[in-house]
C-alpha cells in the first residue's frame, strides 16, 4: 500500500527537527521507504533537509538522494562535507555514485574520492567518469556476478557468495575466461543441477547479448527492449567484461531522453525545470522565439509581395484565410515530423528516403482531398464564387503536401547528419511551414484568379 504523506505528517517531522529530537525522528522514519524519504525532503527547507540527511543512516539516505531532483540534491550536497558525501557514495552502486559526483565541481570530486575508504569502489567510480554519460560505459554499473569457465561448480558457488554481497540484485551470472573476456552466461538451474565437480565450461550458455562501452544509450535501450532483457553485460574494446546495465538504469535514461525531446519539440533548447531561475528559463526559450520572430517577419514580407490583393475588393477575402493555411501547414508538418522522429528513435524507419516521401505524398493527397472537399462545401454554404472556393481548396492541398514532405524530409536528414531529429518537431518545422504555406497560398491564388 502506498504511504501517503500528509501536511500534518510533514509538520510533525519539522517539529522533531526543530527540537532536534533524534530518537523520535529516527523511530518515525525507520520503516519508511527511501522514495517516501525523498518526498519528505522535498517538503523541507534546505537546513531541515541537510539535518535529516546527516542524521539518518547512509544506507537509506543514499537511495533517497538518488530520487531527488538534481538541483535539490546539489543544494543539499553543498552543505555536506567531502567525508559525508563519501559515506553516501559508498552505499550506492557505482553508476549512481558516478552520476551524482559528476554534477559536482572538479576540486570537490577529488576531495570526495580521497575520502572513500573502499579503494576498489573509488577506482570504479573514477573509471565510470571517463565515459560519455550517454554511452553504455556511462550507464553501466561495475557491480556484477561473474565466474571463470575453468572453475568447478562447487568452487563457483563459493565465489558467487562473496561477489553477491556487493550486488543489490543478481539479474544474471556471466562467464569469463582467464583474461576476463566475456564467454557467455550461466543458468542458475544448470548450476544447481550440475555435478559439483563439473567445470563451468561444461554447463554455461555461450549465447549472450552484450554491448560495447561506446554503444550509444539509445542503441542499448533498443536492444534491451527488443530482446526483453532485465540486464545486459558491457565489454571493452578487447571483449573484457567491465560492467552491466540493468533495466532500471535504462528506464531512467529513456525517461530523461523523452523529457529532452519533449522540451526540444516545444522549442526549449536546454534541459530546464519549472523551478529553474528566470535567466536559465530565458536562455532555454529565447533562441526559438527569435527564430519564430524572424519566421513571422518572413511571412510579412511575403504578404507584402502580394499587396495588390488588398487593393482588389474582389480578392481581399483571401487574406482572411491566411491563418487557416498557416495553421494547417504547421499542424501537418508537426504530425509528419513527430511520426518520423518516433520511428527514428525506435529504429522503425526503414527503406529508402524516396519511398518514404512517396508514401507521405499519398497520405497527404488523401487528407488534402478530404479537407478540400470540406472547404468547397463551406464555400457553397457561404455562397462564394466557385473559383474562389477552388482556389482555397487547391492551395490547401498543395500546402498540406509540401508541409508533409518537409516534416518527413528534415528529421531524416538531421538524423543522417548526427543531429537530434527531435529539433524538427518544434518551432523549426512550424515556422518554415508557415512561410512556405503562405507563399504557396498566394502564389496559387495568383495563378488561378489572375490578380
Amino acid at each position: 500500500m502506498e504511504f501517503l504523506i500528509s501536511k500534518e505528517f510533514i509538520e510533525q517531522i519539522k517539529g522533531y527537527i526543530t527540537r532536534k529530537d533524534e530518537v523520535l525522528l529516527e523511530a518515525t522514519l525507520q520503516e519508511i521507504h527511501f522514495a517516501d524519504i525523498a518526498e519528505i525532503i522535498d517538503e523541507l527547507s534546505l537546513e531541515e533537509a541537510t539535518y535529516l540527511i546527516k542524521l539518518l543512516d547512509s544506507e537509506k539516505t543514499s537511495e533517497a538522494l538518488m530520487e531527488l531532483e538534481e538541483d535539490v540534491r546539489n543544494r543539499i550536497l553543498e552543505n555536506l562535507s567531502a567525508k559525508e558525501i563519501a559515506e553516501e557514495l559508498e552505499e550506492m552502486d557505482t553508476d549512481d555514485a558516478a552520476d551524482i559526483i559528476s554534477e559536482l565541481p572538479e576540486e570537490r570530486v577529488e576531495n570526495i574520492i580521497a575520502e572513500i575508504e573502499d579503494s576498489v569502489h573509488a577506482n570504479n567510480i573514477v573509471e565510470l567518469l571517463t565515459y560519455d554519460e550517454d554511452s553504455a560505459g556511462g550507464l553501466m554499473a561495475k557491480e556484477l556476478v561473474k565466474v571463470n569457465e575453468n572453475w568447478t561448480v562447487a568452487g563457483c558457488v563459493s565465489e558467487m557468495r562473496q561477489q553477491a554481497e556487493n550486488v543489490t540484485r543478481v539479474h544474471s551470472i556471466y562467464v569469463v575466461d582467464s583474461l576476463g573476456k566475456l564467454k557467455g552466461r550461466l543458468s542458475l538451474k544448470d548450476l544447481l543441477t550440475a555435478p559439483a565437480k563439473a567445470h563451468i565450461s561444461e554447463v554455461y550458455i555461450p549465447k549472450v547479448d552484450y554491448v560495447s562501452v561506446e554503444t550509444k544509450g539509445e542503441d542499448v535501450a533498443r536492444i534491451m527492449t527488443k530482446y526483453d532483457l532485465e540486464a545486459i553485460p558491457v565489454v571493452d574494446h578487447e571483449g573484457v567484461l567491465v560492467g552491466r546495465i540493468t533495466i532500471d538504469d535504462i528506464v531512467d535514461f529513456i525517461r530523461e531522453e523523452a523529457e529532452k525531446d519533449y522540451q526540444m519539440a516545444a522549442g526549449i533548447s536546454q534541459d530546464v525545470e519549472a523551478d529553474d531561475n528566470v535567466w536559465q528559463l530565458t536562455r532555454a526559450r529565447l533562441p526559438w522565439l527569435i527564430l519564430g520572430l524572424f519566421g513571422g517577419l518572413g511571412s510579412v514580407f511575403i504578404m507584402e509581395g502580394f499587396e495588390e490583393v488588398m487593393m482588389n475588393p474582389e480578392f481581399r477575402s483571401l487574406f482572411f484565410y491566411t491563418p487557416l493555411i498557416a495553421a494547417m501547414a504547421g499542424n501537418v508538418g508537426v504530425q509528419s515530423s513527430a511520426i518520423i522522429v518516433q520511428g527514428l528513435a525506435n529504429n522503425a524507419v526503414k527503406g529508402s528516403l524516396l519511398n518514404r516521401l512517396l508514401k507521405e505524398i499519398g497520405l497527404s493527397l488523401i487528407n488534402g482531398t478530404a479537407l478540400a472537399v470540406l472547404i468547397i462545401l463551406f464555400g457553397l454554404v457561404m455562397k462564394y464564387e466557385i473559383s474562389f472556393s477552388l482556389t482555397i481548396a487547391i492551395a490547401l492541398m498543395s500546402v498540406i503536401i509540401v508541409a508533409a514532405l518537409i516534416g518527413t524530409f528534415v528529421p531524416i536528414i538531421l538524423d543522417k547528419r548526427g543531429i537530434d531529429p527531435a529539433i524538427a518537431t518544434g518551432p523549426f518545422i512550424t515556422t518554415s511551414n508557415d512561410i512556405f504555406g503562405i507563399f504557396l497560398f498566394f502564389y496559387i491564388a495568383k495563378l488561378i484568379l489572375g490578380f
